[in-house]
């Protein structure tokens, strides 16, 4: 994989050359298929593939339909139609600076002839035509019906679609010299024929296929075909052969067996074309340090660091020269969730400094989000005190050690002190940020109104601290098994508040066990009112026999035995998660924050001797910290859902 970028006009950030085989949608031409010697753009925000020519389209051109003027390469073409074919214009195209005529990209770089006398596909000349009025018909060459642009016989009254009016209906191809292909319905074949295409197993309708050899291939291979020789060194020393035959076979390189087989008959090599040209050294969201491929991975290695599956000794995998026994199998290196795509060979692996603070001292630090004073490390006799909360997190400084600005009121747990600048996440591909600066926002892992410090992305993500502290793997008192990152699909129960989820959840494959980050993240104690002694979270499974109450001693309700909840044995006290926390846990008392409707409200204590109604729902308010209207002596908000109800 080049590492070499060009500046190229069709798109607003560098572009890298790539050998690799990738089927993708290009950006350029909104065409999807498979591509090779195509270009790729690096940018998280982006990792897009654009095909060699559509990357490779000039700024300015001069086009036969418009020979007035020249014309400049956009992605602001405007809307409407493109004044050549008539299909809606999506970007980038071509448009003149000095009228309103415009063109799609293809229509640029590549315009259909006005007319065609020798077509291949029929006997009479053809005539380009714009998209039909009288509504749809069917296209000659593939049966399926015309939608747009087509060629038309006037004296057949016949139509053919663009792209199929230099298709034959028999064609020699360079995969396949032996026997002519002939143009099919895929549908059509029998059931021991090869209906899909042999370089990329997807359904097709229409395919050029050899009854003799059962040998078929796409329209877009036809079109597109793959080269037959790749000379690619590091992938091996030797050229490869494109081999146009269906067989098994597995991959020397990922181990895996596949499609489209480049072979060196030479040496027995074989491997997928996908695996041509694969990234050399790479940063996965699964791993603090960067990891190199490896031809063959050897002993020493058991498991894979993503799918946590056997990892053969016999083919290449990406290993970390830092962690010895940490290896990942390429397969999961080539999810996108994974991977940016980046390839980091030859260039320097510069530690970044990521801490938020300098030592200044015995004990002292100097934090960004205190600059202005030091703050004092205070390791013991750490009262509890309702009013005195993190900055960070936002819950209160009872347990653990704190650093403390002694000049002002800033408090801060040792572990928020110690958070990374920058981190990685295992459910995106992208870094994240610490932001310092305070303000209302949701996480968008627990969904939590949150004010402390958060993780930022360039996708305008935000992490808030408690989500962000949890690593993978995860070891938690609530299961006996650790926990990972997973993107569900299917919607779930979190083993933890049994809610249903259908988003980002820590998973154990083994036992069927979903946590939901809203659980995940609920600190193992807490102070509670006036209780004596703090809450401990007891977890179903390792607590649930413990408890013989089975009511809130808040709510006075029935506690569920599967679900959470705090409790304390020396008091013999039994609270829900939600009676202890609520939902605006993660926001400083005090706080005052104001909504897009303009209305303003403050964050405070439940700490009153008679709980407030609420205004929505007009019960009385449970949890320790709830919304009051700013300047307002009797309007409170209890929950999330009546906020929102508000």
């Amino acid at each position: 994989m080049a590492t070499t970028s060009l500046k190229l006009p069709i798109h607003h950030h560098p572009l890298s050359p790539r050998v690799a085989f990738v089927l993708v949608t290009c950006p350029g031409c909104h065409v999807r298929k498979i591509l090779y010697n195509s270009y790729i753009c690096m940018e998280p925000s982006c990792h897009l593939f654009f095909h060699k020519e559509c990357a490779e389209a000039p700024l300015m051109i001069n086009h036969p339909s418009h020979p007035h003027h020249r014309l400049r390469l956009t992605n602001n073409s405007g809307d409407g139609p493109c004044d050549l074919c008539g299909q809606k214009l999506l970007p980038p195209g071509y448009s003149c600076p000095s009228c309103e005529f415009k063109l799609d990209l293809l229509c640029g770089i590549k315009p259909s002839l006005s007319a065609i006398e020798r077509p291949l596909c029929h006997d009479h000349p053809l005539v380009f035509l714009k998209e039909r009025e009288e509504g749809k018909v069917p296209c000659e060459v593939c049966k399926d019906s015309i939608g747009g642009p087509s060629y038309s016989c006037l004296e057949c009254e016949v139509y053919f679609h663009v792209d199929c009016v230099n298709l034959s209906k028999e064609i020699s191809h360079p995969c396949h010299s032996r026997h002519p292909l002939k143009l099919i319905e895929s549908d059509t074949l029998t059931d021991d024929a090869q209906k899909t295409c042999i370089f990329y197993e997807e359904q097709v309708k229409y395919v050029y296929h050899c009854s003799i050899c059962n040998f078929t291939i796409c329209l877009g291979c036809t079109r597109n075909p793959p080269p037959l020789v790749v000379e690619h060194t590091k992938t091996h020393k030797h050229p490869l052969t494109l081999f146009s035959k269906k067989i098994s076979f597995t991959c020397d390189i990922c181990g895996e067996k596949g499609d489209m087989l480049y072979i060196c008959f030479q040496c027995d090599f074989v491997t997928h074309g996908g695996c041509i040209d694969i990234g050399r050294v790479i940063s996965i969201n699964r791993h603090h340090h960067r990891i190199s491929f490896t031809p063959r991975i050897g002993d020493g290695y058991s498991n894979c660091g993503v799918c946590r599956k056997y990892i053969s000794k016999y083919f290449g995998a990406y290993s970390c020269s830092v962690c010895p026994n940490y290896a990942v199998h390429i397969r999961c290196v080539r999810n996108r969730n994974v991977w940016d795509g980046k390839e980091l060979e030859g260039i320097p692996d510069d530690a970044e400094d990521i801490a938020p603070f300098k030592v200044v001292g015995g004990n002292l630090i100097c934090h960004i989000s205190h600059k202005e004073h030091t703050l004092r490390l205070h390791q013991e006799d750490i009262i509890n005190d309702e009013h005195k909360q993190c900055i960070a997190c936002s819950h209160p400084v009872g347990f653990g050690s704190i650093y403390v600005c002694e000049e002002y009121c800033f408090f801060l747990h040792e572990k928020c002190a110690n958070l990374p600048m920058k981190r990685k996440f295992a459910f995106d591909t992208i870094p994240y940020t610490l932001e310092v600066v305070c303000s209302v926002y949701y996480c968008n892992l627990c969904g939590i109104l949150s004010d402390g410090f958060r993780y930022t992305s360039q996708r305008n993500m935000n992490i808030d601290v408690h989500c962000g502290s949890l690593s993978e793997p995860l070891v938690h008192d609530g299961h006996i098994h650790p926990l990972y990152f997973y993107k569900l699909i299917n919607n779930r129960s979190c083993n933890g508040c049994y809610k249903r989820v259908n988003s980002d959840v820590l998973r154990c494959d083994d036992c069927d066990y979903n946590l939901c980050f809203s659980c995940a993240s609920l600190p193992e104690k807490i102070w509670y009112m006036n209780e004596e002694h703090p809450l401990t979270l007891c977890c179903v499974e390792k607590g649930s026999s413990k408890n013989n109450k089975n009511w809130c001693d808040n709510c006075e309700r029935e506690l569920e035995p599967r679900k959470w909840f705090y409790t304390c044995s020396d008091c013999e006290v039994s609270l829900h998660v939600q009676c202890v926390l609520g939902d605006f846990s993660r926001l400083v008392p005090g706080r005052i924050f104001e909504t897009n409707d303009g209305t303003k409200y403050e964050v405070v204590l439940n700490n009153q001797n008679t709980r407030p109604s609420c205004s929505h729902c007009h019960s009385r308010c449970k949890a320790s910290v709830i919304l009051k209207y700013h300047n307002e002596d009797n309007g409170y908000l209890c929950s999330h859902s009546c906020y929102l109800s508000d």
